[in-house]
């Protein structure tokens, strides 16, 4: 096995022990990218609000490493909660459905949104964005999962849920801008295209005129 599987290997025992909220308090985008940087040595074991004593006691042992109490400058532990729409007040403005980190709202421009609460983290990453405050903070119903393994609020199936949302999402956006990458060049050689052809019109017409030129006055007609 190479070092780099290793370490890849590695990446992914840690992102296990992570709830998946992608609720970025670690100060990283997704649980995925906080679990590389534990693992690289850039981030503490201690940065994950949602995990708290579980996360970091399973990341002690996997790394072993001491544990050590959550680091409060990246937030205090909280159950599990939900969020909810009035939909009343929704403006439609999608910035809730563009911020959702596991595409859990839907909705359209200028029409109503809806959070399907099955699939929220709780990650409360779509409340800053909203301009009418219209997005409630619920306690999070018992996941029907609660029985399986040790974590009671985040069960194996629902963070794999969570994981699999969020990477589907991440190469959603990533096949997005590629497509948009693409146009921009495909415009940009059109553009080149149509200049060189301005160019091919002006020089054919400037030799027109010379030509027109030299028939209406051959050289030596006076």
């Amino acid at each position: 096995m190479s070092k780099s599987d290793t370490r890849d290997d590695l990446v992914d025992a840690v992102d296990a022990w992570l709830p998946q909220t992608q609720c970025t308090q670690c100060g990283y985008p997704r649980c995925l990218d906080y679990a590389r940087a534990v693992v690289d040595g850039d981030a503490d074991i201690n940065q994950c609000p949602p995990g708290a004593d579980i996360t970091i006691h399973g990341l002690a042992a996997l790394l072993e490493r001491d544990p050590k109490p959550l680091n409060s400058d990246y937030g205090e532990h909280k159950p599990r909660t939900v969020v909810r729409i009035d939909e009343p007040r929704c403006i439609g403005c999608t910035l809730c459905i563009q911020a959702c980190p596991v595409d859990a709202i839907v909705g359209a421009s200028k029409q109503m949104h809806t959070v399907i609460e099955s699939e929220c983290t709780g990650c409360e990453v779509c409340l800053p964005p909203c301009p009418v405050d219209c997005i409630d903070v619920l306690p999070a119903p018992a996941s029907e999962n609660a029985g399986d393994g040790p974590w009671p609020e985040y069960p194996p199936a629902d963070r794999e849920r969570a994981r699999q949302r969020t990477r589907a999402r991440v190469e959603r956006l990533e096949r997005h801008a590629r497509r948009r990458r693409l146009d921009r060049l495909h415009g940009q050689a059109r553009s080149r295209a149509g200049r060189g052809r301005m160019k091919d019109d002006i020089a054919a017409a400037v030799s027109r005129v010379r030509a027109h030129r030299r028939h209406d006055h051959p050289p030596g007609h006076e």
